[in-house]
């Protein structure tokens, strides 16, 4: 997909390569603009305007891309940028997940709930998962790469069929 996205991105969008975060559902691009001079005003301000500028200039080709996209690899894309400090993701899905939690586990979430912490259950499942990714982040990397190998060592099996 890496190579797909260079082929497919104008030169002059970002200054590299983009980031790709990947799930099941969804494709999210992140490229990362070249930093404006704001001189003596704010920078914070300046990156935001660079950002929205981008998001205004290119939405027409960025739909097209991510057409293309989804027809072949079967996902939604979202886009994204970064300029210096500041980061910001247009567009991406929201997903609904199914789970079953013991009563242990929904005392987390009401408690979550009930401090005023999230709005409802799934809001508060949506807040510990994310808590669980900022905290477990090295940890959840290893994993990745593990089982990226496990696929690159199945994909030189046998093939059976």
């Amino acid at each position: 997909m890496a190579g797909w996205f260079a082929g497919r991105l104008p030169d002059d969008w970002f200054t590299g390569p983009v980031e790709l975060t990947i799930d099941r559902e969804e494709i999210t691009v992140v490229g990362t603009l070249a930093e404006p001079s704001a001189g003596d005003g704010d920078a914070a301000a300046a990156r935001a305007g660079r950002i929205a500028r981008f998001r205004e200039e290119t939405r027409q080709q960025r739909m097209a891309i991510a057409d293309a996209a989804q027809e072949r690899y079967g996902r939604a894309v979202a886009w994204g940028a970064a300029c210096g400090e500041e980061r910001e993701i247009f567009t991406n899905l929201s997903t609904p997940v199914m789970t079953r939690l013991r009563q242990a586990e929904r005392l987390v979430l009401d408690t979550l709930v009930d401090a005023g912490v999230a709005r409802s259950r799934s809001e508060a499942l949506a807040w510990a998962v994310r808590l669980v990714g900022r905290h477990a982040e090295d940890w959840l990397a290893e994993l990745r790469r593990a089982m990226e190998s496990v696929e690159e060592v199945r994909g030189r099996g046998p093939n059976v069929g």
